[in-house]
Parts: C-alpha cells; sequence; structure tokens
C-alpha cells in the first residue's frame, strides 16, 4: 500500500528537497555548455582512463562518458591483454564518439596503472581491491581526480594508505568518488533522512542480508601459471579480494553505519567458513559469514552474507525500531509513520558519476573519503573476526597494521603465489580458533 508523503515529519520532507535539488542540480552541470567551465588541464576535454578492464570498470567507464559529453577515454590498462582488448572494443561499441584509446595507450601489465595516470585528467580504479590504495595515492600525488570502485582497502594497512590518499586529495582540492553508490540513492537518502527524523522511532537492531550464488567463477586458462590464474579469478582469493565481507557486504555495513550518522562499531564477533563449494574455481574464500557488531550506543547489528548456489537469495537493509520498521532497500517504512518511495527509475551508479563530473566542471571538489574507509574498515573488522574466531574491537582494527602478503607494490607474475592448493586441487582456508591474524 502507498501512503501519500503527507505522513511524514516536516523536517524531513524539507531535508529531502534539499538533497533532491543538490542531486538535480549536479546532474544538470553535466549536460551544460562544457566550454562554460574550466578544471585542473585547462581543456575542455576530460582525459579518463580506466585501472582494471573487468565488468566493474567498464561499466564505469560507461558512466563516466554519459555523465560528461565532454569526456573521453583515453587509455586503458589490465594484467591481462585480451581482457583488455575485448572492453575497448565493447566500449567503442557503447560510445563512438567518445572512445579514443589507440595501441599506443593499452597497458598491460603490474605498472601500467602510472601509465594510465599519466595520460588522464580522471581515473577510474575497479580491478583487485588489494591496489585499491596504492593506485588512489598514486593518482592523487599525480593531481588526477578518481573515482574508485569499494572495497577502499582490504586490509588494515591498505585503509591506513587509503585514508592517506583521501586526505592529500582535500589538500589539492581533487575530487574522489567513491563506489559505495547507495549514499548516491535519492530513495536510500529519503529513507534514512526519514529514520533520522524518528519515523520508526529510536533504532533498536539491524539486519543486512546479501545472499546470493558465488560471484564471477572463471576457470582456469590453459597455460596459465599457477599466479596468474589466482589474479585472473580475484574475488576468489582474499589476498586480492578481501573476501565476502568485505567485497560485497560493504555495501551493507555502509547503510547501516550511514544510519547510525557515521558511527563505528565498538566491537564485533563473527563465524564463517566453508560448508559446500569444493575445488580450485573457488579459490580460498568462505563461502558464509555471520558478524554481530555492538555500536556504542548499544544497537546491534546483525550481517549475513552467503555465496553458495541453490540457496535462498536475499539483498536487504532492515532497521527496527520502537515505533515501526524500515527497509532501506526497498524504500519502505512501516508503523506509526507508514511511507513508501516512488521510484523514479534512479540510477545511484550513474548519479556518483554525474556528481564526480558535475564537481570537476564547477570546480568544486567532491571527497566521499570519511565514509568510504570507515565503512570498508567495518568490513575488515568482521571478516578477521570471522576468519580467527575472535572478537575484534575497533581500536584493535584501527590500531593494526596487518596486512595480506604481498605488499601490492611486489606484486609480480613471477613471485610465488601466497597461497597454493593441495593435492586434490583444493586451496587451503582459514581456521576459526586457529588463524592469527592481528
Amino acid at each position: 500500500m502507498n501512503h501519500k508523503s503527507s505522513t511524514i515529519p516536516t523536517a524531513s520532507r524539507r531535508q529531502f528537497l534539499r538533497t533532491s535539488a543538490a542531486t538535480a542540480a549536479a546532474v544538470s552541470l553535466s549536460g551544460l555548455n562544457i566550454g562554460r567551465f574550466a578544471h585542473a588541464a585547462g581543456s575542455a576535454v576530460l582525459r579518463v582512463g580506466m585501472i582494471g578492464c573487468g565488468g566493474r570498470c567498464a561499466g564505469a567507464a560507461d558512466q563516466a562518458l554519459t555523465a560528461d559529453p565532454g569526456a573521453q577515454l583515453v587509455a586503458m590498462c589490465d594484467l591481462f591483454a585480451d581482457r583488455l582488448q575485448a572492453k575497448r572494443e565493447a566500449l567503442k561499441t557503447q560510445k563512438p564518439k567518445q572512445v579514443a584509446v589507440d595501441d599506443d595507450h593499452c597497458f598491460v601489465g603490474f605498472d601500467g596503472y602510472r601509465k594510465v595516470i599519466e595520460s588522464c585528467d580522471v581515473v577510474l580504479i575497479a580491478n583487485a581491491a588489494k591496489f585499491h590504495p596504492m593506485h588512489v595515492l598514486a593518482a592523487v600525488e599525480a593531481g588526477k581526480h578518481v573515482f574508485v570502485e569499494k572495497p577502499h582497502g582490504i586490509d588494515p594497512a591498505g585503509i591506513k594508505t587509503m585514508d592517506r590518499a583521501c586526505a592529500l586529495a582535500k589538500e589539492k582540492k581533487l575530487t574522489v568518488v567513491s563506489g559505495l553508490q547507495s549514499r548516491y540513492h535519492p530513495g536510500y537518502q529519503e529513507t534514512i533522512q526519514r529514520i533520522h527524523d524518528g519515523a520508526i522511532g529510536e533504532v533498536v537492531a539491524i539486519e543486512e542480508n546479501w545472499l546470493r550464488a558465488p560471484y564471477v567463477l572463471q576457470e582456469r586458462k590453459a597455460g596459465m601459471t599457477e599466479t596468474q590464474f589466482q589474479f585472473s579469478t580475484q574475488y576468489h582469493f582474499n589476498w586480492l579480494s578481501g573476501d565476502d565481507v568485505v567485497q560485497t557486504l560493504a555495501h551493507n555495513l555502509d547503510r547501516a553505519s550511514w544510519l547510525l550518522r557515521d558511527q563505528a562499531p565498538a566491537k564485533a564477533h563473527g563465524m564463517g567458513g566453508r560448508a559446500t563449494l569444493s575445488g580450485e574455481i573457488y579459490g580460498n574464500v568462505f563461502d558464509h559469514h555471520a558478524v554481530v557488531y555492538e555500536f556504542p550506543t548499544g544497537v546491534r547489528l546483525y550481517a549475513y552474507c552467503r555465496t553458495i548456489p541453490r540457496c535462498y537469495e536475499e539483498n536487504s537493509s532492515i532497521i527496527l525500531g520502537s515505533k515501526g520498521r524500515a527497509s532501506v532497500v526497498a524504500c519502505r517504512i512501516q508503523g506509526e509513520h507508514p511511507w513508501r518511495w516512488q521510484d523514479n527509475g534512479a540510477n545511484p551508479y550513474q548519479i556518483e558519476h554525474d556528481r564526480l563530473f558535475a564537481s570537476i566542471r564547477a570546480g568544486e571538489a567532491l571527497n566521499n573519503g570519511g565514509y568510504m574507509t570507515r565503512s570498508t574498515l567495518i568490513a575488515i573488522m568482521g571478516q578477521i573476526s570471522c576468519y580467527t574466531g575472535k572478537e575484534v574491537t575497533w581500536e584493535q582494527i584501527t590500531g593494526s597494521n596487518f596486512s595480506y602478503a604481498p605488499k601490492p607494490e611486489a606484486c609480480c607474475f613471477e613471485m610465488d603465489p601466497p597461497v597454493k592448493p593441495g593435492p586434490d586441487g583444493v586451496y587451503p582456508v582459514n581456521i576459526p580458533g586457529v588463524t592469527e591474524l592481528i
């Protein structure tokens, strides 16, 4: 049942109108005459580069070029030449007038990111998350604007690097936009603002779910070395992706932290493991996790993710209050102030790029650093608790310098991989109660 907007508090309506107006203004900026604006390079053309040529970075490139008609894709890099060429051809088909990547600007290898950064004004980063902090810092040091996909690090050491990068971007007045796109969803914005305004009373507990089948499975190609194979299927190796709490549930945890006014939890305890998946294709990640976070206010957050096929699936953010309940993903409130958002087809993936390019054109830097590193570290905190079976406090995780070996700058195809399959072809996984990380 739909309810009229008059059922919400007046303050919430005013805030939503301000938010909507800001979003609309940002979107409209990207469609204005680009000759009216200046940017760091002093040209009407904004040169865009891709670090990573997987599906997510290709999607980000399409959204970037849609956001700004004066943007041109001019450089790309990846560890695998065939993946780079396939994405270049696909993007040429989608945006033939804006894709201008010649052969000399197709970079293959671990140092390709530096060449992309040299060639561009705006860098899109969506590769193995292990490298995100290092690549963002390099881009910002070079004076470039950045879009970076989540997660924004896979370990405490990486988050410290990302924090430095975001702080430096503020000093240099450079834009850094996060791939935690929930913050750009107008329906989520209004739902959370209504909760902040008291629509469900006091928040008592939160339940977060992301239950689905395994993500992007890759068979080993003939002739690949062990290290090449692991890089080709990075989502299934924790030293590259951080595992599923960090890789996937990060969206849910970001929404929960946002709902709690960007609080960090005081502590967390988790459990998880490998229940059913077997074989090299699944790498060394867990297939199920459950984490309980306790916040300083006493609110408990119950967070679950699972990657097992032929099981119940759900993606949800459910908020329980003293006077009602809300679903952020469904943009719905039940209780004393019932309400449901009327979906207008808004695409937060596109909106985040609209905002990114509008900020550059207007010369008003946008920096998502405050929440993007905090939310990622909350996910890392839960992941480490699942791996070790121990309670992890916020003080422990923020004070830790733990990193998954090897360090990102030491990675190459010639290195010895940090995990190897056993005689049966199955990779060993972390063992709660035995594994020690921090």
